[in-house]
């Protein structure tokens, strides 16, 4: 095969047996592979009825056609299962080197089953595949974890792990790879935590064929040339990481404020941007395998109480432990990080959890007695304490380890947590950026903003300029950034590319290195194939229409001040349409046409 090894392991932790497949080809041309090829074996196999935390459910690590490849940024892989935050479809995406590193092993993927009776990971190391014991591991964070796995395996292995968070079953626990990469959203680590699962380490020495070695080499060289040009990919992101949005988001106002409750403007920004994390805390940027952006931080704290070495913190974490908390101590937002990592957390989630609460308490709704020490607005000192406190669910933060919607649910006010589909909102209030909103309220996995990057549009200017404050418009563009976003999930490419690349070089990168004899259209048509197929495995999970809403907060309070005072999210504007340039019902379910044009029915 070109681009896909044609292998896939299935280990049972129930029985221990380790068996190898082949891929079916026919799912190849219709889901690509990492997020859809997942997706579809997923459902294939598992009841959409299923609880995360049982025997039936699985995971799935899948890797795509240019995962490994020479390709732009092709080191991605997702992590597909039942996630525990929401119970919707998780494909969870992730870079670094574990994704190559397993093809380089001989496999497209890992179908992990079962439950093991005690702590265990699996060693890779080519054809040789073991499951090997882990109770000395158990308990260890992602650091040591790694470590201690590598120590037994290979120094080069790529370990991909849960630290006590995932073990501990917090709703938002992160499968953390390489020490600081993440597949970090809807709760994956619980899951693998509850099937005892610590880690799996993987060393190979294969490689990877491509069908048209020539034409794929001036696919890369094209689609590289369009990266280092761009302002964002060759200038912003490389100078600055992801980090450079913080100043750019404050001056759109559309920055967060203490749980969405305040006008989306930090008076301190500065203090927690990027530009400010270059100059006092940055050691170096670091990049995945194959990326030429390099928006990665690799960040130092030398002294004082939030001491501390990693990477990160990324623009959405700093944003959640920032501005989100009236927090502008860039040394603890760092700080709270580097825990996260180490402990295997998913921050956004954590972020927005610890500010639902601090709100309700200061609002007199969580009582003094249920907390050790008061929760505040600016509390450096708590952020960091209870994010310690979270992974290991110890007094207030074995609630806090429940996500903010469970919460705020437990004191009888749910309106307070600013999720979608209990998924925890992102750094961007959607009442200065119409198409945000909608993106939020229709994500597969709820509160996302990485299945259709609509800040690309709407602040940036990327591709097109539009009117953040305009409905009209929205639904189309989003849709195409959905399907887009499908495919280079698919595909093993990072989105971040899509600043800078399109369609067409995405299309050609995967046609040159598989094969496939499909048109630019074609291939988009496999990004929403894949998201129809993830709106059915929700739908017949028990989700529907009534899912697909924004908290009343940002529907029915306007925007106090800044450049969008007084608007808040039409989303009623924008969702019927959506409905129906989807080929959905009045309810939101694909129709049988539609199914049939996809190969859905």
């Amino acid at each position: 095969m070109f681009g896909w090894i044609g292998k896939i392991l299935r280990i049972d932790l129930s029985s221990g047996t380790i068996k190898t497949e082949d891929l079916k080809k026919d799912d190849l041309r219709n889901y690509i592979g990492a997020r859809g090829l997942g997706t579809k074996i997923f459902t294939d196999e598992v009841d959409a009825k299923v609880e995360p935390l049982s025997v039936e459910n699985k995971i799935i690590y899948m890797t795509g056609p240019v995962t490994g490849t020479a390709a732009s940024s092709g080191g991605r892989f997702n992590v597909v299962t039942k996630g525990l935050l929401n119970g919707t479809i998780a494909a969870s995406n992730s870079g670094g080197s574990f994704g190559p590193e397993l093809k380089f092993a001989g496999y497209d993927g890992i179908i992990i089953e079962g439950k093991s009776a005690k702590p265990v990971y699996i060693s890779i190391n080519n054809d040789e595949v073991e499951i090997r014991d882990a109770s000395e591991i158990w308990g260890k964070d992602v650091v040591q974890t790694t470590d201690m796995i590598k120590a037994e395996t290979d120094d080069e292995a790529k370990v991909s792990c849960i630290g006590p968070a995932g073990e501990n079953l917090v709703k938002f626990a992160c499968i953390m790879n390489e020490y600081n990469r993440a597949a970090g959203r809807s709760g994956v680590g619980a899951v693998m935590g509850f099937k005892n699962l610590k880690g799996i380490a993987v060393r190979g020495s294969g490689g990877i064929k491509v069908a048209d070695p020539d034409g794929f080499m001036q696919a890369i060289v094209d689609a590289r040339s369009k990266l280092k040009a761009h302002p964002v990919t060759g200038q912003g992101l490389a100078a600055y990481g992801t980090n450079v949005l913080v100043n750019i988001l404050n001056t759109h106002g559309g920055l967060p404020v203490k749980n969405f409750s305040e006008a989306a403007i930090f008076p301190n920004a500065e203090k927690i941007s990027g530009e400010y994390q270059a100059e006092k805390y940055l050691v170096r940027n670091k990049g995945c395998f194959g990326c030429p952006i390099g928006c990665g931080r690799v960040t130092k704290i030398s002294q004082g109480k939030y001491k501390g070495f990693g990477e990160g913190p990324e623009y959405e974490a700093t944003w959640v432990f920032g501005a989100n908390l009236n927090i502008d101590d860039f040394e603890a937002v760092s700080k709270a990080n580097f825990l996260c990592n180490e402990l295997g957390m998913d921050p956004i989630t954590l972020g927005g959890t610890i500010s639902c609460a601090v709100e309700m308490y200061e609002k007199g709704l969580i009582p003094q007695d249920d907390m050790e020490t008061p929760m505040r607005w600016g509390d450096c000192d708590m952020l960091v304490e209870m994010t310690r406190k979270t992974a290991y669910r110890e007094g207030f933060g074995d609630k806090l380890a429940e996500g903010s919607y469970r919460l705020a649910e437990s004191y009888g006010h749910p309106e307070f947590s600013m999720s979608v589909k209990k998924q925890e909102l992102p750094a961007y209030d959607p009442r200065g950026q119409q198409g945000i909103g909608l993106e939020y309220a229709t994500s597969n996995r709820g509160g996302c903003h990485v299945r259709g990057y609509m800040t690309s549009p709407e602040v940036l200017g990327i591709p097109v300029v539009v009117d953040p404050d305009a409905t009209e418009g929205k639904p189309e563009l989003l849709k195409i950034f959905q399907d887009l976003t499908g495919l280079c999930d698919s595909a093993g490419i990072c989105l971040f590319t899509t600043f800078a690349i399109g369609l067409p070089e995405i299309s050609e990168q995967v046609r040159t290195a598989t094969g496939l004899k499909l048109t630019d259209e074609e291939f988009l048509l496999a990004g929403e194939r894949i998201w129809n197929l993830e709106r059915l495995f929700n739908l017949n999970a028990g989700f529907s229409k009534d899912d697909d809403i924004l908290p009343p907060r940002l529907v029915e309070v306007p925007m106090a001040d800044g450049p969008h005072k007084g608007r808040v999210t039409e989303l009623d504007k924008m969702l019927p349409h959506y409905y129906e340039i989807r080929g959905w019902d009045e309810n939101g379910v694909p129709t049988g046409e539609k199914k049939s044009e996809l190969g859905l029915s």
